[in-house]
């Protein structure tokens, strides 16, 4: 089955309430203990940059996990990113994790470079997978820890429709649409991989983890800086 882009940012507030309301603890705790046990202790340390952060849940888990760091937060969509900052009042987190509204790769950061890089479900967003990886190698110091978790694309729409079924049932009709369309948006393990060799970043192994997810994760090579 072919990738069926869809639109980069969500930026109508129903679709942003949506998302920010949705439950996604399974999910979001299963990146949370990923990322843990991909990195010796103490490797998660000082300024995290968080790409595509959305409503900003997996944002403040870092910050939670990782009380030594301060986490930014960036993200396209302000829809989204105000439910964030909501999420931030109530989670008292506010000295340490801070929401920047900007498109990559143009977007303005507080910081030039940050000691490690997250993302969840940003690639299959991206109309130009590269813009991911170009940032991965601007802002990132040089042996970063790098963790990103995204949708991997089923075979067929047949599997794709199943998996909405099976993880959809109960939510939101538009969840349940936006959640196929990422499906039928997402990469496979093997186009991820291509990508990574050729932006020079092959430092990075791709990892099948669920039946709908993979990870892209290891720590930027010396030469991994700039952009390509």
């Amino acid at each position: 089955m072919k990738r069926i882009p869809e639109p980069e940012l969500m930026e109508d507030e129903a679709q942003a309430r949506a998302y920010a309301e949705a439950d996604f603890s399974e999910p979001h705790s299963h990146f949370i203990a990923l990322l843990q046990a991909a990195f010796p202790p103490g490797t998660i340390k000082g300024h995290v940059l968080d790409l595509g952060c959305g409503p900003g849940d997996i944002t403040l888990r870092v910050a939670q996990a990782w009380p030594s760091c301060t986490v930014h937060g960036v993200d396209g969509a302000a829809a989204m990113l105000q439910h964030g900052q909501q999420a931030l009042s109530q989670a008292g987190l506010g000295e340490r994790v801070q929401f920047l509204h900007g498109r990559l790769p143009e977007v303005r950061l507080p910081r030039e470079k940050y000691d490690v890089l997250i993302s969840n479900s940003l690639l299959h967003h991206l109309l130009e997978p590269a813009v991911l990886w170009d940032c991965l190698k601007r802002y990132g110091v040089r042996g970063a820890p790098v963790f990103i978790m995204d949708l991997r694309r089923p075979a067929t729409r047949h599997e794709a429709k199943a998996l909405v079924e099976h993880y959809g049932a109960g939510e939101p009709e538009i969840l349940q649409r936006d959640f196929f369309n990422s499906l039928l948006a997402a990469f496979e393990p093997e186009e991820v991989q291509g990508q990574l060799v050729r932006a020079g970043l092959d430092s990075l192994q791709v990892e099948v983890v669920s039946d709908r997810h993979l990870t892209i994760s290891g720590f930027l090579a010396p030469s991994s800086r700039g952009s390509s």
